[in-house]
């Protein structure tokens, strides 16, 4: 079990402090590593939203975050109340100039702390936010701007963006978050592929047939429809979230695991994708949207119908498409992604299917020879799965059947890892860039997605149909089959 290392003393800011994100994610994160003492009580959670509540009335919202979304067995009554002592509310529009006294108040207090910028608003108020935190005086050296995704909604936006937060904050203060990375399992694909010779010795074309890379959401847009409708999968998981796991997946091993060198092997993934031509993208992507269907046995609207009544609209709620790496390690070697809302299970996976054996020594009646598959799973239950042929255990003859070894990584080390949210909110205050994106990495992310998406656009056909509890439209089930291949789909 790794060590609980403390961090700096700091304060820690949130812009949406009011919002689904912050009560959810952030707030639980950060009291859970302060139940770990990872930080002192010398450090202050700043909560700031243009709401008219004070301190008292924010900790009794904090605290009911905190009893829905963290068990009631870690919620220790002193340790709870001390958290809550750390937790302040101001009432300030960031994006104007309403409130900025009673923020410089509460810093000034503390001129020597890492001051952590959050800001959980929405990405278009990003530059006016920072530009304020300038104007007032509020950045100092120890300071760190944290952006949520998506940074923009197409390569233009995303620049401007970059360009109006690189006004006040350097690249070096500038962490843009993607929690995929934080994960336990993400990370272990490094430990996975660089400390183990057996695996990365396998890494390339030459043993691996093909890539799948599935996230899976049981959920529909839950509230966020505004939000969703203007962005859709593409944006919303695919040009961050999957792609990033693509980069962990196919980059050559770093010379270190200093951020920048992590990040120089990720963007040369980037750069080596293939683009796609417009004519090809109807062949090689596929996008859908959910509609009335049963998920877990019950019942749930479709995707209209959860905008709103009288609503129509064409953004996709499932994307699967293909991609290609242009490098020799990856030469001919397909991966596959697809995302979706409404899926039978919420799952995010990664399979890396083996070729097939050249020949077979053994008569067909021993068993129907599977290729071998290193299965990753990142959510449910994080753990590492290899499928391999076996002999059926007993006499009467040689028979074999596939079996699995499984490294459920709970089970493994008998603890629960820590929420992706605390490691990141940690690695923020402690200035460590490692697991977040470089703003080249945000560019040759939207520079590879764009032409997908003005191509959609140019096409008048609408989302392919999937019902609410399907594994996505049947043409994303051609889109792999097409090739000889299948999807790994698994319940429970």
């Amino acid at each position: 079990m790794a060590s609980i290392i403390p961090v700096e003393d700091f304060d820690f800011l949130v812009f949406g402090a009011t919002g689904d994100l912050t009560l959810r994610k952030l707030v639980p994160a950060l009291f859970q590593r302060f139940r770990a003492r990872q930080f002192s009580s010398a450090c202050r959670i700043i909560a700031a939203a243009r709401s008219d509540l004070t301190d008292e009335t924010y900790r009794v919202r904090a605290e009911a975050a905190l009893r829905e979304h963290v068990p009631e067995s870690q919620l220790e009554a002193e340790t709870l109340s001390n958290f809550l002592q750390l937790v302040f509310y101001t009432r300030v529009n960031g994006a104007h100039e309403d409130g900025w006294e009673q923020v410089n108040a509460v810093f000034a207090g503390a001129p020597d702390h890492v001051r952590v910028f959050y800001l959980a608003t929405s990405p278009n108020l990003y530059g006016a936010v920072c530009n304020n935190l300038k104007r007032h005086g509020l950045v100092t050296q120890k300071s760190r701007v944290v952006l949520e995704k998506p940074i923009g909604h197409d390569l233009a936006s995303a620049r401007q963006i970059i360009e109006d937060v690189g006004q006040v904050f350097s690249e070096k203060q500038t962490y843009r978050i993607d929690h995929f990375l934080g994960k336990e399992t993400v990370q272990n694909l490094l430990a996975l592929r660089f400390a183990n010779v057996i695996f990365e010795r396998l890494w390339n074309a030459d043993v691996i047939d093909h890539v799948q890379i599935t996230v899976g959401e049981t959920v529909g847009v839950e509230g966020r429809g505004d939000y969703y409708d203007h962005s859709g999968a593409l944006r919303d998981m695919v040009q961050n979230h999957l792609l990033q796991l693509l980069c962990l997946l196919a980059m050559e091993p770093p010379i270190s695991l200093h951020a920048d060198a992590l990040r120089d092997e990720k963007l040369k993934v980037l750069r080596a994708l293939r683009p796609m031509a417009p004519h090809e993208v109807g062949h090689l992507t596929i996008r859908g949207q959910y509609v009335a269907g049963a998920v877990a046995g019950r019942s749930v609207d479709g995707y209209l119908k959860d905008l709103g009544e009288g609503r129509t609209s064409d953004t996709e709620t499932f994307v699967a498409l293909k991609a290609e790496v242009r490098t020799w390690r990856w030469a001919n070697v397909p991966f596959y992604l697809r995302t979706g809302k409404r899926l039978p299970q919420k799952v995010s996976e990664v399979v890396i299917q083996f070729r097939d054996i050249p020949i077979s020594v053994f008569p067909p009646e021993a068993a129907e020879m599977q290729p071998n598959r290193l299965i990753i799973r990142l959510q449910p239950e994080e753990g590492i799965r290899l499928a391999m042929m076996t002999k059926d255990p007993g006499p009467g003859g040689l028979r074999l059947r596939p079996a699995e070894l499984d490294i459920s990584f709970e089970k493994a080390f008998a603890i629960h890892y820590p929420d992706a949210y605390e490691r990141l909110l940690m690695d923020t205050v402690r200035g460590n860039a490692t697991l977040f994106m470089r703003r080249d990495e945000v560019e040759a992310a939207w520079l590879w997605v764009e032409p997908i998406l003005d191509a959609w656009a140019n096409n008048a056909e609408r989302p392919k149909p999937y019902a609410a509890g399907s594994w996505g439209p049947t043409a994303a089930i051609a889109l792999i089959e097409r090739d000889g291949r299948t999807w790994h789909e698994e319940l429970g």
